[in-house]
C-alpha cells in the first residue's frame, strides 16, 4: 500500500520507476524531453499520481491494471492513449485475449461503437508491434 504521508519525491521517484517500466524507456525520454515549463506540473502530476500511486499500487498486477486502464480509455474514446497502454501489455502481460476480453465488456458497458473503434486501434498496433518483430 502506498504511505500518505510521504513527500512528493518519494511518490515521483516511485512513479518514474513504475511508469518506465510499464511503458518503456523510450517513451518516458520521449515524453520527459517534449516536457516545456508549461507542461512539466502536469507530467509531475501525472508521475506522481498516476504512476506513483495508482500504478504503483500491491492489490492489483500489472496485467490487471493494464486490461483495465485500456477498457477505460477505450469506453472514453481517447484512443492515442489506447494504442500507447497496447503497446505497453509487452511489458504489463497482458495478452491480446485478455485485452480482447476487456473491449468485449466495453461494447456492453459503454457501447459498441467505443468498442468497435478500440478494436480498429488494437488491429493496427498489434499489426505496427508484429512487424517491429519480423
Amino acid at each position: 500500500m502506498t504511505d500518505k504521508t510521504e513527500t512528493p519525491s518519494e511518490a515521483y521517484g516511485r512513479g518514474m520507476k513504475t511508469r518506465r517500466s510499464v511503458l518503456g524507456d523510450a517513451h518516458v525520454n520521449r515524453a520527459s524531453s517534449a516536457a516545456t515549463p508549461f507542461d512539466q506540473p502536469f507530467q509531475t502530476l501525472i508521475t506522481e499520481s498516476a504512476w506513483g500511486t495508482v500504478w504503483s499500487g500491491d492489490h492489483w498486477t500489472k496485467r490487471e491494471r493494464s486490461m483495465v486502464t485500456i477498457a477505460l480509455l477505450a469506453a472514453l474514446g481517447h484512443h492515442e492513449e489506447v494504442a500507447m497502454h497496447i503497446r505497453a501489455t509487452a511489458n504489463t502481460g497482458a495478452s491480446r485475449e485478455d485485452i480482447r476480453e476487456a473491449l468485449m465488456h466495453v461494447a456492453i458497458y459503454a457501447g459498441v461503437p467505443a468498442a468497435n473503434h478500440a478494436f480498429k486501434v488494437a488491429k493496427g498496433v498489434f499489426a505496427e508491434m508484429d512487424a517491429e518483430k519480423a
